[in-house]
């Protein structure tokens, strides 16, 4: 029972450092790829990961852990850090060059729904008449927050939005295939080779959409090192950490909490707006994702 209860209170640990960081991330995403800051996009994350898993594995040597894969970790570990970082943190990087930090948080807190929709098909299980209008009130939000955007926006800030409401699909599809498999192997290899398997992925965006070479402001570079440092090494590392000792409906609460920091960080130091249909917004994917908490069977 001691022991166990020790496991918990590391996995709490973990995810308050997932509460606390990620939320701060989409800012420093915004600050390093928006207009002039001198990163394209893919070639920012590209750099992240291939910095942020050297210094995993170097650990992960000094600690003596297992680093050599067999076919089914390379296969898992692959698969869920392309889906993670290329179709989840990539998205969000290349929408951020000109959707705000804030919307960007907020449209990706969609991530549960998306996550209890999957869960429902590869468990073949119908949802409950409140599941179903705990689904429906989240995306009502998602819609709301996108509305402005799709109304006015050119067809850029569109793409954008389109690819912050795909991220979270990404992201919540291979975070379930993860937690359901849990590899024999710590959290520094795991998150050391995911970031690995998604700086090839990055690196294949890089080639196809031919992007030069950064050139960041000071600004910039700062953002960079706060997310390699912060929002990879410890951050991703802790999230893995969480999905191996909390239950998934626990590691998902960073949703209302993200968002929230998100949006004032923003407001704060690059002076983001928060309009109504911000926190109208904001407020049914909230009580969407509670609901589903809630409902859960």
């Amino acid at each position: 029972m001691d022991d166990r209860q020790k496991l918990d209170r590391r996995g709490l640990m973990h995810l308050l450092v997932v509460y606390l960081v990620w939320g701060s991330t989409y800012l420093a995403i915004r600050v390093a790829v928006r207009e002039g800051a001198g990163f394209p996009p893919f070639m920012m994350a590209f750099m992240r990961v291939l910095v942020a898993s050297s210094i995993l594995m170097i650990w992960a040597g000094i600690k003596k852990d297992r680093i050599r894969l067999d076919r089914k970790e390379f296969i898992l570990l692959f698969g869920s850090g392309i889906l993670l970082w290329v179709g989840g943190n990539g998205l969000v990087t290349w929408a951020e060059m000109r959707a705000s930090s804030g919307l960007a948080a907020l449209l990706v807190a969609a991530m549960p729904i998306w996550a209890e929709l999957i869960t429902m098909v590869v468990d073949r299980r119908l949802p409950s008449a409140r599941m179903t209008g705990s689904i429906l009130l989240g995306f009502s939000g998602v819609a709301v927050l996108s509305w402005p955007v799709l109304r006015d926006g050119n067809t850029a800030d569109v793409m954008g939005v389109v690819a912050l409401l795909l991220a979270p699909l990404f992201w919540a599809i291979g975070s379930i295939w993860f937690q359901r498999r849990k590899p024999d192997l710590t959290v520094r290899v795991v998150s050391g080779w995911q970031m690995i398997f998604g700086g090839v992925g990055f690196l294949a965006v890089i080639l196809v959409r031919g992007e030069g070479l950064p050139h960041p402001t000071a600004e910039a570079w700062m953002a960079w090192g706060y997310l390699v440092i912060f929002g990879s090494v410890f951050a991703f590392t802790s999230y893995m950490a969480t999905l191996r000792l909390l239950p998934y409906q626990i590691v998902m609460t960073y949703a209302y909490v993200n968002p929230v920091i998100a949006v004032f960080l923003g407001w704060l130091i690059i002076s983001e707006e928060v309009t109504g249909w911000t926190l109208a917004g904001a407020t049914l994917v909230v009580a969407g994702v509670a609901g589903i908490f809630n409902n859960r069977s």
